[in-house]
């Protein structure tokens, strides 16, 4: 399972794409603004997502991915987190101010960031991986501690530690206490948690709610989804 808070400003004109398989493009569905994916699945159960985090400097060579839908361009490209993560490094790219969560339907996942130089790769412990705002590989770098990644981590150990059968609601449920709720700031700009996306990768279920509004969900089955053969944008209101 792979679920996702994203954070951010109300007024942005977010939506849903997705782009069928190609001759050499795999079907895709990704989500964000400004043709930009914030994060996304494709048609093998590559998932991916990022985050914000403090500035660091990126290696000698490497170069933030400004102009280019890198997102999209993995997820029509690479079926598994080993070829995603080979992809930016044979691109060259990395990210001065975040880092990048990888899934697969492997049960492989890792976070990638770059600290002081350096690409780091963190693998899921426990049968699970937790990013927020803070470089997981150097606390120091700030946004830790983090109240948000601590009510994560508390109710998944709680649903690890249970007996029950694990699903995605219950996965879903586990990331509520780390929801942003509205808030105007001094400028008069709304902001919060703009969105949340449940995927469910071994059985292709997407869901998004929209603004914390448990009445406006999109659900799709992603396996119908990438049978279509032409483009299709779904706005987010």
């Amino acid at each position: 399972y792979f679920v996702n808070n994203e954070d951010y400003w109300y007024n942005v004109n977010a939506y849903i794409q997705i782009n069928p398989k190609s001759q050499d493009e795999y079907a895709r569905l990704w989500y964000g603004w400004k043709d930009f994916a914030q994060g996304g699945i494709n048609e093998f159960g590559l998932v991916f997502d990022g985050a914000i985090t403090p500035k660091q400097k990126i290696p000698d060579g490497y170069h933030n991915p400004d102009g280019r839908n890198v997102g999209d361009e993995i997820l029509s490209k690479c079926k598994t987190v080993e070829e995603a993560v080979d992809f930016l490094e044979k691109e060259k790219i990395a990210i001065a101010e975040g880092h990048i969560m990888f899934g697969d339907n492997t049960g492989n996942a890792v976070v990638l960031e770059w600290v002081n130089g350096q690409k780091k790769i963190v693998q899921k412990r426990d049968n699970m991986l937790i990013a927020t705002n803070y470089l997981l590989s150097d606390t120091s770098a700030g946004n830790f501690p983090c109240r948000r990644y601590e009510s994560i981590e508390q109710r998944l150990n709680l649903l690890n530690e249970s007996k029950d059968s694990l699903e995605l609601k219950k996965i879903g449920n586990a990331i509520g206490g780390a929801v942003q709720l509205p808030k105007t700031d001094e400028k008069g700009n709304l902001g919060g948690t703009l969105y949340t996306t449940f995927i469910d990768i071994s059985d292709m279920e997407f869901k998004l709610v929209f603004k914390l509004d448990n009445s406006n969900i999109t659900k799709l089955d992603l396996k119908k989804e990438f049978e279509k053969t032409h483009r299709q944008k779904i706005k987010l209101k």
